[in-house]
């Protein structure tokens, strides 16, 4: 897989900063929620989605750390630092033993094929099997 970011080399060096800037607090949060957790759900207020992933987790009594960034007409700005840290274009952003596992419907594909079990269950540093 290749994501397509712009490289530096076509960054005016004038504005580098200021990308490398762009509400670089919300990303250091979740980076640090990541690391503390075995399993983060990045959500947002009035979005239904976020809080199907949270039903899921908890059905399946797995602890995980919630964090809510605005609603749909607030934190939009913020929360776009994080759609362009990940590559993820929607809300939740789960992540497991700091893997991006997509949203609240490829967690319950996760969750249903025992997968997600097998992540948590992986010592740090082991790879997963396919």
């Amino acid at each position: 897989m290749t994501r397509h970011i712009l490289d530096e080399a076509h960054i005016h060096p004038a504005i580098r900063k200021t990308i490398a800037n762009n509400h670089a607090d919300i990303v250091r949060e979740v980076q640090a929620a990541i690391a503390a957790n075995d399993v983060v759900v990045v959500g947002m207020k009035q979005n239904p989605f976020p809080k199907k992933a949270r039903k899921a987790l908890d059905a399946a009594s797995i602890p995980y750390k919630y964090l809510t960034y605005g609603s749909y007409v607030g934190g939009w700005r913020r929360r776009g630092a994080l759609r362009m840290w990940t590559g993820w274009p929607t809300f939740p952003m789960v992540f497991v033993k700091g893997v991006l596992v997509g949203g609240a419907d490829d967690l319950k594909r996760i969750i249903a094929s025992g997968e997600l079990t097998r992540m948590l269950a992986a010592k740090p540093g082991q790879r997963r099997k396919k």
